[in-house]
């Protein structure tokens, strides 16, 4: 029997069976170039998010037409956001910006008369609002919208009563609004409502929007400022908040060419999975 085994063993025919695993390798024998984990990935998403008042109502002085239409269309193309925020907005300027977006969810909410009917644009048989547009990898189904408790109800006022409008979901909540330009404690109320509002999303959340505050006055921007959020802004009335789970790389004002009287305000956020 020696003899056969040492044949055997001479001719590389004899398997010597072994319980350790070699190295380099998985229990299932699939190669591994390093540590393996069934968690998700530390590296970082980059988010990129765009706000634009665009007046297009027709009703304010700031209106030029449909040129701005075909300036949000160049900015929205070149920028390439994941998270869109538009005030001062026809309702059909949804279908007309979706092209530039691309794949994503969409959300309008109308501004309201003293009456609770829905503000229209001017000339026209369109809903004036706010936009909020999530692209598909990142919008949830859940859509909420409403309108403030707070509001400027004078008749020397806009006549204009305000409203927000969300996208919520747990890989990313994003919500939209515009202040009331009439009074800063009454946009400081609306402020603060909806950034309570917004603390509560599960996951990351960003609000966008023409919040008619600025950093210096009394009431400003930063006594909206919650706890759990970083805000960015274009050094004016426009606006964006990001939750601590997210960090700000860089923020960019866009000329807009005359077309609005606001700037674009581009971030580009990133969030490491948790």
């Amino acid at each position: 029997m020696n003899r056969v085994i040492m044949l055997l063993m001479a001719l590389g025919l004899l398997v010597i069976p072994s319980t350790v695993a070699c190295a380099g390798t998985t229990s299932t024998g699939a190669t591994s170039t390093g540590p393996t984990s069934t968690g998700p990935t530390s590296a970082a998403t980059t988010i990129t998010v765009l706000q634009l008042n665009i007046c297009h109502g027709g009703m304010a002085g700031c209106y030029r037409g449909d040129a701005v239409m075909g300036k949000a269309d160049e900015v929205i193309r070149s920028s390439k956001p994941q998270v869109l925020s538009v005030n001062e907005a026809c309702e059909g300027d949804v279908e007309r910006l979706r092209p530039a977006m691309g794949p994503a969810r969409a959300l309008f909410v109308a501004a309201r008369n003293l009456d609770g009917t829905p503000t229209m644009c001017t000339g026209t048989d369109q809903q004036y609002g706010n936009i909020i547009m999530v692209t598909d990898g990142f919008a949830g189904t859940t859509e909420e919208t409403g309108t403030y408790d707070a509001q400027n109800r004078s008749l020397n006022g806009h006549l204009e009563l305000r409203s927000w409008a969300c996208l919520t979901a747990a890989e990313l909540s994003a919500c939209t609004t515009h202040l009331s330009s009439d009074s800063a404690p009454i946009a400081l109320a609306q402020c603060q409502d909806l950034m309570s509002r917004a603390s509560a999303y599960p996951g990351p959340a960003i609000v966008l929007g023409d919040f008619n505050l600025k950093d210096q006055g009394s009431p400003g921007m930063r006594d909206c400022d919650p706890a759990g959020f970083s805000r960015r802004g274009d050094g004016s009335v426009q606006h964006l908040y990001a939750s601590n789970d997210l960090s700000f790389a860089q923020t960019t004002s866009i000329d807009m060419t005359g077309t609005t009287d606001h700037p674009g305000l581009l971030a580009s956020l990133t969030s490491t999975p948790r």
